[in-house]
């Protein structure tokens, strides 16, 4: 898998407890939280729109004035 621009930040609050024992499970598992978050927000994408994640094909504004997937 190609290596994806990572430019925009995204800000989540949780509960410290839940956030501490993710962090401890990603660092047992030798990943990253963001490296987790990403898998887990391609996951999502590709459940809600049935097709395999592809980051040329997003096209974030365009087309009619809204986010969507090509």
């Amino acid at each position: 898998m190609a290596l994806e621009d990572r430019t925009a930040r995204l800000t989540v609050l949780i509960d410290p407890r839940k956030k501490a024992l993710f962090e401890r499970l990603c660092a047992e598992r030798d990943t990253t939280p963001s490296q987790v978050v990403r898998q887990l927000i391609r996951a999502y994408i590709e459940e809600q729109t049935g097709k395999p994640w592809s980051p040329d094909k997003a096209a974030v504004g365009r087309n009619r004035g809204r986010n969507e997937l090509e």
